[in-house]
């Protein structure tokens, strides 16, 4: 995208939520601009005027204290153009309508005590494409789909299972019957990139203005179906290994593409495992399935181990309730858990020290009194 190859904010997402925002900065001569790819320490940004790099203002980078306040593919931001110049300093991320993230760690390593972080993938996302691959292998994993249909209900984007891959698939109804099995009333998509098949069921979710996002392991086709919406060979793709069906990574950074048909789509690094970011209300609200059967335990507090009337046990014993389904929603569970002590850990940790400080600072100044 280029200044030759102008959009207009709409085509971009831009409606009535962001302009509202917007007009609360009250900043003179910011513009608005929306951040389809980022860079290690700047990011690029699409305005009514073109595409301009853009940094982090000085205030901005000293009070950022987590993944979450740096900007993100997809965020909208208010900018300062410099003039003359192909450059913005941010100045302001405008409050996201959906948030794509993830955990990281803080520090040099993860054994260094480093804080646990929120880290947004993508933001400002309508629909988010789960793609698993029909082409045998590890491609199509349930409990990897499973934690994908958390984290994308988690981040407010709507959840869309796509299967790639089809024209080497010998069951497709079968594979589809399986993976509703994990994911009722979510829709399913088999299709194929290479073969160009089953793709206007995809851009229905891609009119004009919607963004949706593409998340799966490597390997799955996610390049190779952006390429067959954009009708060109943009993005790369690689080879799977014949072994393990297993892909190489081939994206190496977040970008948001704007298609030609209307809408846009943000492209992610594969990534197998993704911690999931959130509390155990939001987990709950992704797991309604099982939420609705522990509405019906015994006591408000069960833990669906060896509790007397427990609902969700009696589901499992019935052959209501898959059992795997629940050991994956129990390990999420443990996840968020022990994401939600190390945070707390952490707020008692700063808190500490913040008194340290304080009587430190105290005794400088009984100090210098006695001096005097």
């Amino acid at each position: 995208m280029t200044a030759e190859n102008k959009v207009t904010l709409e085509e971009l997402g831009w409606d009535d939520y962001f302009s509202r925002e917007f007009q609360l900065i009250k900043m003179p001569g910011a513009v608005p601009g929306r951040v389809v790819a980022v860079e290690k320490d700047s990011c690029q940004v699409v305005t009514a005027s073109g595409e301009l790099a853009a940094q982090l203002s000085g205030k901005m980078r000293y009070l950022a204290d987590g993944g979450d306040e740096y900007p993100a593919v997809g965020d909208w931001l208010v900018l300062r153009p410099l003039p003359g110049e192909p450059k913005a300093v941010i100045k302001v991320i405008l409050p996201r309508k959906t948030k794509f993230s993830r955990q990281i760690t803080g520090g040099r390593d993860r054994t260094s005590g480093g804080k646990t972080l929120e880290q947004v993938v993508a933001a400002n996302v309508d629909t988010v494409f789960l793609v698993s691959g029909l082409d045998g292998g590890r491609s199509l994993n349930l409990r990897r789909i499973e934690r994908y249909l958390a984290i994308a209900r988690i981040s407010g984007a709507a959840p869309v299972i796509v299967l790639n891959k089809a024209d080497l698939c010998t069951d497709i109804e079968g594979r589809v019957r399986q993976v509703e099995t994990i994911a009722p009333n979510i829709p399913i998509h088999a299709v194929s990139a290479t073969a160009l098949t089953g793709l206007d069921a995809l851009k229905l979710y891609l009119s004009k203005s919607k963004t949706a996002a593409l998340l799966g392991s490597s390997g799955v086709g996610k390049s190779a179906l952006i390429n067959a919406l954009l009708g060109e060979d943009r993005l790369a793709t690689a080879e799977v290994r014949k072994s393990d069906k297993e892909g190489r990574h081939t994206t190496t950074r977040r970008e948001l593409i704007l298609l030609p048909g209307g809408g846009s789509v943000i492209d992610t690094p594969g990534m197998r495992e993704i911690q999931v970011w959130g509390d155990e209300k939001s987990l709950d609200d992704a797991f309604e399935d099982i939420s609705r059967l522990a509405a019906g335990c015994r006591f408000s507090d069960c833990q669906h181990n060896a509790e007397p009337g427990c609902a969700v046990r009696a589901a499992i014993l019935q052959g209501e309730l898959d059992a795997t389904h629940f050991r994956n929603y129990q390990k999420l569970q443990r996840e968020v858990r022990y994401l939600t002590a190390r945070q707390e850990g952490h707020a008692a940790l700063e808190e500490k020290l913040r008194w340290k400080k304080i009587s430190q600072y105290r005794q400088y100044l009984k100090r210098n009194k006695q001096d005097n």
